[in-house]
């Protein structure tokens, strides 16, 4: 049998194995000793946020599958701790652990706005749609002491940029001083993100995370500020949390959702061991069946890279997950996600930052 580690209240991942470009590996040994005080002892593992200077601000794409070429992300890593965050595997580039290091050794962007306003005035920029989240949440906690991500909209909403932001935490509402004026002028649209209504399977998935009702009042409180809010039922785990589909997508529209979209669970590389780490943990009894859907979905592997069918899988459990969803959104009058057209038409290149001020 395979000795488990421990794990940490408020967080997704319980390890912190080495990321893959690493090449010296840890293994650790119980002597007896520190075993039995493990639950008393052991001291949860902090936040740390180091500052970063970025030295570009737009991330770009041409991905078939994803509906937006160009992305800008305020953090690397994320404190919500979500452990089937697909986003967990990028820390290895910092040689950091995709495990509990990738929520809990965060980098902010410090310089980002300013960075963003020197892309945006370049002569040769071509205006298209920026997503704020794609990577990591922009909203996670460590943004109501940073408000990097709120910079960014300022700057956004200066030089009338369209935006898409995409969220689980209902600190989006913090800034709708910023966001219904965008709105009115067809420049903004939010997602956001439930895939369960069960709070306690929630708070082991994505531990600091807002709580899915409170989700459900930030799309309403988006809705009647006249902000378009979609809902985003990502990921659908098979067995897991994939019969609450229905539901979340009826709260959502009766908060004001327009669209909807979904994806099913994605496992790229370091993040296979941790997903299997964290079923084990949590749902031993329905691991190996979860896992079995999984595989089921993904070519007889824990993941397929392929464009076709990684967001939505393949086979008949796949296919059973896309005709729940649309007779779902027919019986809501949900829209496809990608039918809101936002204006790229108004867009006004800033003004870069000059030692003088401005005289006008």
């Amino acid at each position: 049998m395979i000795d488990l580690p421990h794990p940490f209240k408020g967080r997704g991942a319980a390890s912190n194995p080495e990321g893959r470009f690493e090449s010296i590996r840890h293994q650790a040994e119980d002597d007896g000793w520190q075993h039995a005080m493990l639950d008393e002892d052991t001291p949860r593992p902090r936040t740390e946020v180091t500052e970063e200077r970025a030295r570009s601000a737009i991330t770009r794409n041409d991905s078939p599958d994803i509906y937006f070429t160009q992305a800008v992300n305020p953090y690397r890593g994320c404190e919500h701790g979500c452990i089937y965050c697909f986003a967990r595997p990028s820390h290895s580039y910092l040689n950091l652990s995709p495990g509990l290091d990738f929520e809990t050794k965060l980098r902010a962007k410090s310089n980002l706005a300013e960075v963003l306003r020197m892309d945006l005035s370049k002569p040769g920029y071509v205006i298209s749609p920026i997503n704020i989240g794609s990577n990591t949440d922009p909203y996670q906690p460590i943004e109501k002491r940073w408000k990097l991500t709120r910079a960014v909209l300022e700057l956004l909403a200066e030089c009338r940029h369209p935006c898409t932001i995409v969220t689980k935490n209902a600190m989006v509402e913090r800034d709708l001083d910023i966001l219904a004026p965008m709105a009115r002028e067809r420049l903004v649209q939010v997602f956001v993100s439930v895939n369960s209504l069960d709070n306690q399977l929630a708070a082991k998935l994505e531990p600091r995370a807002s709580a899915p009702h409170r989700r459900i009042k930030a799309i309403r409180a988006l809705a009647e500020a006249g902000v378009p809010v979609g809902v985003l039922v990502a990921p659908i785990i098979p067995a897991l949390n994939d019969s609450d589909m229905e539901a979340v997508l009826e709260q959502a529209a009766d908060a004001g959702a327009r669209c909807a979209g979904y994806t099913t669970l994605r496992l790229p590389y370091e993040l296979k061991a941790l997903f299997r780490e964290w079923l084990a943990l949590h749902a031993p009894q329905c691991a190996s069946h979860v896992m079995s859907l999984v595989q089921q979905m993904n070519g007889g592997r824990d993941y397929d890279s392929d464009f076709s069918t990684r967001m939505r899988g393949q086979g008949v459990f796949a296919e059973l997950l896309r005709r729940r969803f649309e007779v779902a959104c027919r019986r809501h009058g949900f829209a496809r996600s990608r039918e809101l057209k936002l204006d790229t038409s108004l867009f006004v290149p800033p003004r870069k930052v000059s030692p003088q001020g401005e005289l006008f």
